[in-house]
């Protein structure tokens, strides 16, 4: 029996039909598609229905003077159902515009949620938010900041934005990721990350000062 391990890659997928069902805030597209099995052969036809919002940016900003993360709180009806509180702690984030770059949105993100200027913007990974059901990828950034600038409340009104800034030692954070009171992906995701690399991050901003 061979061990080769079979890879799969987009072209083993056939599309036969692309819909889209619904189209409002944000849109909801109906994939009709067979797939290449492990076992050999195809599929059958297997119906989905995928939410599309585009894809996003979302940037932790960090003060290494102070050793402080600035993170914002804002309402999320969606984590209403689960939640004590719906108001939830955050990494600045935003949808990716046509004509942006990743880094555009970092910058412009930072102004609007939190009032606050970036400077060495370091990509940190991107992940899938969740495959089965969106296509939504999440571009994830760190950077430096000011913390002592940072705080108030910000948001777009025509966003219907409602955000409040909050200075936030490392240590508080990681007691906040241990117990609980930061439970969404992105920012889980970022302070992980950071924590994980902090000590060659402070090396590689020192380094380009």
């Amino acid at each position: 029996m061979s061990n080769e391990i079979l890879t799969f890659t987009s072209k083993d997928i056939e599309i036969i039909e692309k819909k889209r069902v619904y189209d409002g805030f944000f849109k909801m597209v109906r994939y009709d598609f067979r797939h290449k099995l492990f076992q050999g052969g195809w599929s059958d036809v297997v119906r989905r229905e995928i939410f599309e919002r585009g894809h996003a940016v979302a940037v932790l900003p960090y003060d290494p003077d102070t050793d402080e993360f600035v993170l914002i709180e804002q309402v999320r009806i969606g984590a209403q159902a689960t939640s004590d509180t719906p108001w939830l702690m955050e990494v600045i984030a935003g949808i990716i515009d046509d004509g942006e770059t990743r880094e555009d949105v970092c910058h412009r993100e930072s102004q609007e949620e939190a009032g606050i200027a970036l400077s060495s913007l370091t990509k940190a990974l991107s992940y899938l938010v969740s495959p089965g059901g969106t296509t939504e990828r999440v571009h994830i950034y760190v950077a430096q900041c000011d913390s002592t600038a940072a705080g108030g409340i910000h948001g777009l009104d025509d966003e219907s934005e409602d955000i409040r800034v909050h200075r936030v030692s490392s240590a508080t954070a990681k007691e906040w990721l241990e117990n609980g009171i930061i439970d969404n992906a992105a920012a889980i995701i970022a302070l992980q990350w950071f924590l994980m690399n902090q000590e060659s991050l402070m090396k590689k901003w020192r380094d380009c000062e």
